[in-house]
């Protein structure tokens, strides 16, 4: 089927493509695999309590267009995921010693992620961040603050609390408004 479109025919149905009309620009993609996506990947060990506040958002957290990963304490197991999407935005949120009350969540600078890091992964995140910066568009990592660190599963309410607020804010695309 073509739609009429000033000088041009506009194909609206080509097997195996996409069309993408911005009401300037139209394009035609094949497939899924060439469609922006977003990424986030899920960090922590749920066997230390609010340490697993990023497994926990993983698991609660969908959004059209985003596509989310638990990786546990692992999270370089999951770079070939990244590798293959190669997303816009690859969003990685882990619990992280930055000075706030349980729950408040900050995006991290780079530079900064080593000092903040509660270190239960087998790979430092800046190795990692380091390793994907060529399939991604734009890395963010945001921390949160844990209250308890020990022995034990299920996050604390105020983490919870202030992870469900996080994951309102992903939602509502409004990453912006996450202080640094």
């Amino acid at each position: 089927m073509r739609e009429q479109g000033g000088d041009t025919d506009i194909p609206r149905s080509v097997p195996g493509w996409r069309v993408f009309d911005s009401g300037r620009h139209i394009s035609l993609k094949r497939g899924l695999q060439d469609t922006m996506v977003r990424m986030l990947l899920g960090i922590g060990n749920t066997l230390r309590r609010d340490d697993g506040v990023g497994n926990y958002i993983a698991s609660r957290f969908r959004a059209r267009g985003w596509l989310v990963l638990d990786c546990g304490t692992m999270p370089e197991n999951f770079t070939g995921v990244v590798h293959r999407h190669r997303p816009e935005l690859l969003v990685l949120v882990d619990a992280a010693d930055i000075g706030l009350a349980p729950g408040g969540f900050r995006i991290i600078s780079p530079d900064r992620i080593g000092d903040v890091s509660i270190g239960t992964h087998n790979l430092p995140l800046t190795h990692l961040i380091g390793f994907l910066s060529e399939s991604a568009g734009r890395i963010i990592f945001i921390g949160i603050q844990p209250g308890e660190v020990g022995d034990g599963e299920g996050i604390t309410q105020a983490v919870r609390e202030g992870a469900d607020q996080l994951i309102d804010l992903l939602k509502g695309n409004r990453i912006d408004e996450i202080e640094r």
